[in-house]
C-alpha cells in the first residue's frame, strides 16, 4: 500500500470508528478497493457500488436496510453530487471530500477521463451542499496531505488541510 493512501486510510478509518462503531453495515459508494479491506478488518459489512454512473443511477442508495452510506472520495468525481445525497435512503452518511487547494489546481488524471476532480470544495460549500440535501452535519474533521519532497507546495501541504471528514443524520 502506498504510504500516503496508508496515512489517509488510518485518518479515514479513525473518523467513521469515532462516529459509526463497527460492526455496522455500510454501503461503501464507489467500487470495492483497499479502504473497503481495511474496513472490513475492523469488523465493518462493506457493501460497495458497483461501478455504475451515480450521476445518473441512484437505486444503490434507496436501500434503506443499512447503517449509514459511506463515501470516501467520490463526491468529488461527479458532476451532480447534489441528486445522490438527495436520495439516499439511510439515516448516516460518513464522508470525505479533498478540500480545494488556493495553491494547486484541480486534479486531473491524464490517463484515466474518470480520474478527475469535478469539483475540489471548500469546506463551507460542502457543508451548504450538505445540508441544501437533508443532512444535518454532526461532526467533522479535516487533516494535511504532507509529501516527501522539496518545494513550496509541498511544504505548503503540510501545514493545509486536504481532506475534509463529515459525519451527518437525516
Amino acid at each position: 500500500m502506498i504510504e500516503h493512501h496508508k496515512r489517509r486510510y488510518n485518518y479515514t478509518l479513525e473518523f467513521l470508528q469515532s462516529v459509526l462503531p463497527a460492526p455496522a453495515t455500510v454501503l461503501d459508494l464507489g467500487v470495492r478497493n483497499e479502504l473497503s479491506e481495511v474496513m472490513e478488518s475492523y469488523g465493518y459489512k462493506v457493501i460497495n457500488t458497483s461501478g455504475e454512473d451515480l450521476d445518473e443511477i441512484y437505486s444503490a442508495v434507496e436501500n434503506n436496510e443499512i447503517d449509514a452510506v459511506t463515501s470516501f472520495e467520490i463526491f468529488e468525481h461527479m458532476l451532480a453530487p447534489y441528486n445522490i445525497l438527495k436520495r439516499i435512503k439511510a439515516k448516516k452518511l460518513i464522508t470525505t471530500v479533498p478540500l480545494k487547494l488556493w495553491f494547486a489546481k484541480a486534479y486531473k488524471s491524464d490517463t484515466d477521463a474518470w480520474d478527475r476532480h469535478y469539483h475540489e470544495f471548500e469546506d463551507w460549500q460542502f457543508d451548504w451542499l450538505l445540508e441544501k440535501t437533508g443532512w444535518q452535519i454532526k461532526q467533522t474533521k479535516k487533516w494535511t496531505s504532507p509529501v516527501n519532497v522539496i518545494g513550496f507546495r509541498p511544504i505548503l501541504r503540510k501545514f493545509t488541510p486536504r481532506y475534509y471528514a463529515v459525519y451527518a443524520e437525516r
